[in-house]
């Protein structure tokens, strides 16, 4: 069974800048759609980016547009978020979930149905 497997994350100061990476391990993504999802300390899970399994299209929350950037390698089995700008707000644990087809939220945690163990960003101010 294919399983997601997040890493990258780390403490960076303000401004700074991470690159996460999630890994399909014991398989590939096939033509799952990757998300990346964060979940801050007492608040909900929320949305970040997500990417088809083509690479044709991305979906960014507001809060991260302009300074987060999605990208796939399905030859090495890979999803990158590029994380630059960093702000203290960006404190978080990133999960990297997939999913299949194109139709429903794709902000939407329950349309996702392969989830990582998650890896923690966190921004110093």
């Amino acid at each position: 069974q294919v399983q997601l497997v997040e890493s990258g994350g780390g403490l960076v100061q303000a401004g700074g800048s991470l690159r996460l990476s999630c890994t399909a391990s014991g398989g590939s993504f096939g033509t799952n759609a990757i998300g990346w999802f964060r979940q801050a300390p007492g608040k909900e899970r929320e949305f970040v980016v997500a990417i088809t399994w083509r690479g044709e299209i991305t979906y960014y929350a507001d809060s991260v547009k302009g300074r987060f950037a999605i990208s796939r390698d399905n030859a090495k089995n890979t999803v990158y978020l590029q994380m630059n700008s960093l702000k203290p707000d960006d404190t978080a644990v990133y999960f990297c979930a997939g999913r299949s087809g194109y139709g429903g939220t794709w902000s939407s945690s329950l349309e996702y149905t392969i989830w990582g163990q998650g890896t923690q960003v966190t921004v110093s101010s």
